[in-house]
Formats: C-alpha cells, structure tokens, sequence
C-alpha cells in the first residue's frame, strides 16, 4: 500500500507542477508588458532606469524555466507573491479565504451525493415506471442548466420572491444554504446517472439473482447485494465530481457574494492581478490532487483488485 500512496503523490506532484507550469507560461506570454500586469499601469510613468530595475528585481530579465523555478523555489518555502489588488501576501489572502470555501463545499458535497445517489437508487428500483421517468428528465435538466443560472433562479424564487434566505453574504447557516443547495444540485445529475446506471447493471449479477430467487426483500437485495456492488464506479463518480464542484464554486460565491477563494479569483482576474491568479491556480491543483488520493485510497479499500500485489 505504502508503493501504492508513494505513486500517486508523484504522479499528483507532476499534475501540479504541469498546471502551474502551463499557467506561468501563459503569464509570460501574453500580451503586454509583463512588468505592467504585475506591479499595475502606474509603472509606466517611471523612468526607464528604474522600469529596468524593477524588470531585473522581478526576475523578468531571464528566461522563462529560470523564472518558473524561481517561482517553485518561492512557492515551496510558501512565498506565493504579493497580490497587486491588496499589496498582501497571496498566502495570506488565500488563508482568509480558503475557510469559507471549504464550508461551502463540506455543505455541498454530501448534499450532493444524498440528492444524486438517492435519485438515481430510485430511479433503478423503480425502473421504467413514472420516477425513473422523471428522475431521468431532471438529470438532464440539471446538467444542461449553467451553475450561475441555477444560482440565480434559486435567488429569485427563494431570497426576493418568498423572502426565506438570504441573498447573499455571510453571517449564519441560513447564508449558506442556497450557495451549498445550488452548488449540490449541479454536483447531484451525474451522481444520480451513474447510480443508476450502477444500480441495474449491478442488480443484474448472477448472484444477485441468486439472492432475489432465495426469497430475500427487495430492500435487502438492493442494499446487501447491488449497493455494495455500485459502490466502486459511484466512488470514481464521485472523486471527479470533487473538481466541479471547486469548478462550480467560482461561479456560485460570485453569485451569492460568498468570501471564498472562487469569489476571490473572479475578483483577481478583473483585476488582472496576476501573482493572485497563480496562487489560486496553484491552490486548486494541490486540492484536486489531495482529493483525488483519497479517492483512490477508497477505491482500492472497496476493490482488491486495483491494490498493488
């Protein structure tokens, strides 16, 4: 097992260090003077004399694998930049604002997988009657309707409409409940799918019809038997929907005014503050990879077969 955890962080550290990569690269070849989108348009009015210091004091004289592994090199001592929207550290920023982005998705994630999993356990039991029907029309709704749009309806209805929630902000758990309902529900449809897709090929096993034929209930051959069996692909399901829902988390503090890091990339992009960007690029790399560890140490609990000899 300790091979097993070994070879996934590596292949995880060469995810982070490609992304990163590509993203500083992208940096360093756009348009424009780099100097100007790091330190802000007010850099032009200096003298050139100094313009040349500053280029040379940022590293931005050499060439771009020198400046990408000065950037690691800062990056691992936990010198992430200054963001140029506050002139804080971007560590600091985002230590503010990674708390709130974390209650959200640990609101959203298990509300997730209730809703998707409990859809589509449904919908496989009751296959091919009205509930399959329905919990199959609104699986494709929810995933053909953006995040923002389910955001903004649910804001409409909810917050101005009836008055139950608030808009937007902070200040309780009645604030958290529609970003976390509307994050959920974008997360629920694919869950959902897979479950029952799971859930019938699972119930189709010779020895769940073996256990169907026993005489056993319905309910215990579905949990005893199918469930255990859907598990494994609903958890593969369920670690790539773990970068949607930080995907989804951009769009749904922007709406809802949340202070969390998706909020906070939004805000550093219009600002084109750059140094910011790159550490939440940087950030959501190292959360998706962690994540996806986990996963997979999960998957390898529920199915011998994927475990190192």
């Amino acid at each position: 097992m300790l091979a097993f955890v070994l070879g996934r962080l590596a292949s995880g550290a060469l995810a982070i260090l490609a992304v990163t990569a590509l993203v500083h690269a992208l940096v360093a070849t756009a348009p424009g003077d780099p100097l100007v989108a790091l330190l802000g348009p007010a850099v032009t009015t200096l003298p050139s004399a100094e313009r040349a210091r500053l280029r040379v004091a940022h590293g931005l004289d050499r060439p771009w694998p020198e400046q990408y592994l000065a950037f690691v090199v800062r990056a691992l001592a936990g010198d992430l930049g200054t963001s140029r929207r506050s002139g804080r550290p971007v560590a600091l920023e985002l230590r503010d604002r990674i708390p709130a982005t974390v209650a959200l998705t640990l609101a959203a994630l298990p509300l997730a997988v209730v809703l998707g999993v409990g859809a589509g356990v449904a919908a496989a039991v009751w296959s091919r009657a009205w509930l399959d029907t329905l919990v199959t029309g609104l699986v494709v709704v929810a995933s053909a309707v953006p995040v923002y749009l389910s955001g903004l309806v649910l804001l409409l209805v909810f917050s101005l409409a009836l008055g139950w929630l608030p808009s937007g902000g902070t200040g309780g758990a009645r604030h958290l409940v529609l970003p976390a309902v509307t994050l959920a529900l974008a997360s629920a449809a694919p869950l959902a799918r897979m479950a029952r897709g799971s859930l019938l090929d699972a119930m189709a096993e010779p020895h769940v019809v073996v256990a169907t034929a026993k005489g056993l209930t319905r309910r215990a051959v579905v949990v005893r038997h199918g469930l255990r069996n859907a598990l494994v692909p609903l958890v593969t399901v369920a670690g790539i929907d773990l970068g949607r829902v930080l995907g989804g988390a951009v769009f749904v503090e922007a709406v809802f005014g949340w202070p969390g890091v998706g909020r906070m990339t939004v805000d550093a992009i219009v600002a084109r503050d750059l140094p910011l960007v790159q550490g939440v690029v940087l950030f959501g790399a190292v959360a998706i990879v962690v994540l996806n560890l986990l996963v997979d140490l999960t998957y390898a609990r529920l199915d011998p077969r994927v475990r190192p000899g």
